[in-house]
């Protein structure tokens, strides 16, 4: 026989949000909200056009929905420059939109999480704009880090630390002295020692929690604290030293204490509300110390992420995250794509590295298989998993865009980062025509290329061999599979190289990221295939870059 995967999952309230303990195995979907959907025809995705589009989240079978930024911001970085963290910015709808966005997931059986950006805030905040009026001396000047400069007038940076986007890492205002960033120079960092902002974001913990939100992704939760004195770093090209080394930026011991607090402030709320930390860290055991009992629920694995469609590296790991999160009492989370990073239909297209670009015909179609076994290998993995947008469609990064298209501030500093995220966040397609292919009735901010059309909603929605019907199936599956979900436990069986083999109580998986086909015990019932499968006498041939789940029961 051969089998790829069942036909469509029914719709269903997702049971998790009904649990204590949904989050440690949730699957929660990341929205980018300019690039989701555009409600009143502007070319910019909205709340409102989010909010239509939640009954499809919840057919896709996800449990929650992070929304990257959509406060009152400049836009500089693509909202991840606030000015004001308890205001929706105008192009994406206002406060009431927000409410009714998350009383209709609720409704629907969906939890929102938002995003929080405490590291730092646009120059258009109102503290920064006092702090640059007011001169040296201001009180407002200590909430964030104002230095005089080096050298005889004090024309060069209090030190040595570069931009994550490139270039240094200190801008000097009029008066002479510099403030730092980590970022881009319209996102100055906050002093984390000063105590107005850690009440300041106390405060907006409590609105967005009495506003219903069910958690915060905490961007840049590893930059908070800075080594004291900020010293010079020693070294240049430090961008590449990023999640590889310790940091007097990041990954500082004195951020724990900051979500100890907070912690205390989100478990006097009902319903399990969580915290889910972007912390690039040396290793996966430091990440681990973010997710202690009394800090937050959740870290991404960045080093999943960054590894590649190879046995023997996802095996070690695989291994290494659950040992580093057992301690701890904590799920492990698994994440292949998301903003800020090639998407893995296009990164494992022609590997190695993040960022490969997709040259051929030939490449998308190795990329797109690799993508959906990397993505049924994830699903079965214990713990949580997220989705970025548009990677239950296969879509691969746009890697033609034009200069004047390109927003994504690294890009245009011509250093740092590769400035190149603009490509994963062309807002997806929903309909096989339109001015944007369903997205909205006016374009969109980004060209979406029209070979898109096949890849939309509309083209894949009832075609057992879409993507899109692996997505929906595969989450049904795990949802109805008792040796799914929570956990921290695998056992590893005896397979051939390249090939992944593992049992978790009645459910098997195996997955063969090598280059030819490979014969295996077909392991109980076919459950669910990336690719076509062909059992025999109790044999299964896996092709090459396919994963196959079997049950036992």
């Amino acid at each position: 026989m051969s089998q790829q995967h069942y036909a469509t999952a029914p719709a269903s309230t997702p049971a998790k949000a009904q649990r204590s303990d949904w989050w440690r195995d949730a699957v929660i979907y990341q929205v980018y909200p300019r690039s989701f959907a555009d409600s009143n025809g502007d070319g910019m995705g909205d709340l409102e056009g989010i909010r239509t589009r939640l009954p499809y989240l919840r057919d896709l079978g996800v449990d929650a929905v992070w929304l990257s930024p959509f406060y009152a911001s400049p836009q500089a970085d693509a909202g991840y420059d606030v000015a004001d963290y308890r205001a929706v910015d105008p192009m994406f709808g206002n406060l009431l939109d927000a409410d009714a966005l998350i009383r209709d997931a609720r409704g629907l059986g969906l939890r929102i999480i938002v995003d929080l950006v405490p590291n730092h805030s646009s120059d258009q905040h109102e503290w920064f704009k006092r702090a640059v009026a007011e001169g040296p001396g201001s009180p407002l000047r200590d909430r964030y880090h104002f230095r005089p400069g080096k050298g005889a007038n004090g024309e060069l940076p209090p030190n040595d630390w570069e931009s994550i986007f490139g270039g240094p890492a200190w801008t000097r205002v009029a008066d002479g002295e510099w403030y730092l960033h980590l970022f881009a120079p319209e996102q100055p960092d906050f002093n984390w020692d000063h105590p107005a902002v850690g009440d300041e974001f106390r405060s907006i913990l409590r609105f967005w929690l009495d506003m219903g939100v069910d958690g915060f992704r905490i961007d840049v939760a590893h930059g908070l604290v800075k080594a004291e004195g900020l010293p010079d770093l020693g070294s240049h090209d430090q961008v590449k030293l990023l999640g590889n080394d310790v940091m007097p930026f990041f990954d500082q011991d004195g951020v724990h204490e900051i979500y100890r607090q907070w912690r205390l402030i989100l478990d006097e709320y009902p319903g399990e509300r969580i915290f889910v930390a972007e912390a690039w860290t040396p290793t996966i055991e430091r990440t681990a110390n973010y997710v202690r009992p009394d800090e937050l629920h959740q870290a991404f694995n960045f080093q999943y992420l960054s590894t590649a469609w190879d046995a023997e590296e996802l095996r070690e790991v695989i291994d290494r995250t659950l040992e580093a999160m057992r301690p701890v009492g904590a799920p492990a989370t698994w994440v292949l794509s998301n903003h800020d990073v090639t998407r893995h239909a296009t990164r494992f297209a022609n590997p190695p590295g993040l960022g490969t670009q997709i040259r051929t015909a030939g490449d998308r179609d190795l990329g797109l298989r690799r993508a959906r076994a990397a993505t049924l290998l994830m699903l079965a993995l214990p713990g949580s998993a997220y989705i970025y947008q548009g990677e239950e469609l296969g879509l691969p990064d746009v890697v033609d865009l034009a200069d004047e298209d390109r927003q994504d501030p690294a890009y245009f500093r011509g250093a740092g980062q590769d400035g190149f995220r603009d490509g994963c966040r062309v807002p997806i397609p929903w309909t096989r025509e339109g001015s944007s292919y369903g997205f909205g009735a006016g374009g969109s901010w980004l060209p979406q290329p029209s070979e898109w059309a096949e890849l939309s909603v509309q083209a894949q929605t009832g075609d057992p061999d879409s993507t899109l019907e692996l997505y929906r199936t595969a989450l049904a599956v795990r949802r109805a599979q008792p040796g799914l979900g929570a956990g921290d436990e695998v056992e590893w069986l005896r397979a051939p190289e390249g090939v992944l083999a593992f049992r978790r109580g009645e459910f098997v998986c195996v997955a063969n990221t090598g280059g030819e086909a490979v014969t295996t015990p077909a392991y109980g019932r076919l459950l669910l295939a990336s690719g076509e499968v062909a059992e025999v006498d109790g044999e299964a041939k896996v092709p090459a870059d396919t994963t196959v789940w079997w049950t036992t029961a």
